[in-house]
């Protein structure tokens, strides 16, 4: 991040134990401050008002207002902060609604830690993170019922796909197979005998060989060069 002032983090969630897990894999990050802490929806929105965060942490079940609702009211008051819901719901119409409300990144709380760094980097470049597990989603929302993928000059994708399919070695094609397939990255790992960093190193290989900077975009790749089917 070169010279940039270090990304200012606000922590949403009801369970203690949970903030302090967080707060403590993101202090050992180098661009990140941890500025404040809410344990609920309602203590979220002043936090907001009174720290001014660039990126603020949501689960979604909490009381009095969940993270959902807290979002589309944070966005209200402050369009410009960047919300990363860190939620246990796998099911698509959690991940389509925190979309919709404008949430920029969707976690789920099982990844491996390291996507916690990831997805906070991504939304400080101006960018969206899904884990790989709730992308579909998104995709076949986006794409809709019988239609084909997007064209690169939509999806950000490379423009001539056979050609950048062609330089992946047989290991990225197949991690960026299972990834499109919503593997996790522990399940990746695990089902390679890989370690869960190696995997993450291949998928950030993959983004910057072909040009892509999130989970989505790899994809919407997979499916335009026939590695996974739009329908999964």
């Amino acid at each position: 991040m070169n010279e940039r002032a270090k990304t200012r983090i606000l922590l949403v969630d009801d369970h203690t134990l949970v903030r302090a897990g967080i707060r403590k894999l993101l202090e050992a990050l180098s661009t990140v401050e941890v500025v404040g802490e809410a344990g609920s929806g309602r203590e979220g929105l002043v936090a907001v008002r009174e720290l001014d965060p660039d990126v603020v942490v949501m689960d979604i079940g909490m009381p009095d207002i969940n993270g959902l609702e807290a979002t589309a009211l944070m966005l209200a008051e402050k369009p410009g902060v960047r919300v990363l819901i860190l939620s246990m719901h796998r099911a698509d119409e959690y991940v389509l609604e925190a979309m919709r409300v404008g949430a920029c990144g969707y976690l789920l709380k099982e990844s491996a830690t390291a996507e916690l760094g990831l997805a906070v980097e991504a939304l400080t470049r101006g960018e969206k993170y899904l884990s790989p597990a709730v992308s579909g989603a998104v995709v076949r929302t986006a794409m809709g019922p019988g239609e084909a993928a997007p064209p690169a000059a939509a999806t950000g994708l490379v423009t001539n796909a056979s050609e950048a399919s062609a330089r992946l070695t047989p290991r990225q094609r197949d991690i960026l197979r299972r990834i499109a397939e919503g593997g996790s990255t522990k399940e990746i790992a695990y089902d390679l005998g890989l370690s869960s960093k190696t995997v993450e190193t291949h998928r950030a290989q993959l983004m910057d060989r072909l040009g892509i900077h999130d989970v989505a975009g790899l994809v919407r790749f997979a499916i335009r060069i026939g590695l996974v089917s739009a329908d999964r």
